[in-house]
């Protein structure tokens, strides 16, 4: 009696090893990323402090 073939019996080790090797050799764009981090930490700065202008601007009227 044979076994079926199925896709577990062909497992090729090379493969993965040829996959993690691309992975692990890829550079990312450090400065696309950097560029991206400094433009939303700045957004977010912006954000806080027209937030507490807000805040203050409705104690103020709420207060007078």
């Amino acid at each position: 009696m044979s076994t079926p073939s199925s896709p577990e019996n062909n497992y090729d080790p090379a493969g993965s090893t040829q996959m993690f090797r691309a992975f692990v050799e890829e550079e990312p764009p450090q400065q696309a990323a950097a560029s991206a981090a400094g433009g939303s930490k700045a957004g977010v700065i912006i954000g806080v402090i027209a937030a507490v202008v807000v805040v203050a601007v409705v104690a103020w009227f709420a207060l007078s």
